[in-house]
């Protein structure tokens, strides 16, 4: 991953963007050489009924490498969050899940079993588990404390 070949992701997105859909590129944008491509456009809402907005996500969805899906749209539009995942799936592609912001509510079984991995709202391990998704990169890090004794 360089500037000139960036992950290509999609956020999941109900045709409007959510306090955690921004949030989440607030993480990325927060973490240090970490370049990115962001397919998805929320606020290109189609014209026409439901398929012509499931046409839309699949042409947002096919040229990326990994989905970030957000589980707090699900109580929104399960039948909508649930289509990007499972056209997600059916193209091959991996799926990170992220859990419900702030909340102690659980992920839904019906969104993990499509999740390659699931997360915390974390902006070290998302940006991990991106580059584990999309390009098989082990970042390896580690954690350093510093203390004084005295």
């Amino acid at each position: 991953m360089s500037q000139a070949n960036p992950i290509r992701l999609f956020v999941t997105h109900l045709w409007e963007p959510a306090d955690d859909y921004l949030r989440v590129f607030e993480y990325l944008e927060s973490s240090r050489n970490f370049f990115y491509k962001n397919f998805g456009a929320p606020d290109r809402r189609p014209a026409g009924d439901r398929e012509a907005q499931k046409q839309e996500l699949r042409a947002q969805i096919s040229p990326v490498e990994v989905v970030v899906a957000l589980s707090s749209l699900y109580a929104q539009d399960q039948d909508l969050l649930t289509f990007e995942l499972l056209y997600t799936q059916a193209s091959q592609k991996p799926v990170v899940l992220l859990k419900p912001f702030g909340s102690g509510t659980g992920v839904p079984k019906a969104l993990l079993d499509l999740a390659d991995e699931v997360v915390d709202w974390d902006e070290r391990a998302l940006v991990d588990a991106i580059r584990r998704q999309a390009r098989h990169e082990d970042t390896t890090r580690w954690d350093t404390i510093e203390f004084k004794l005295d």
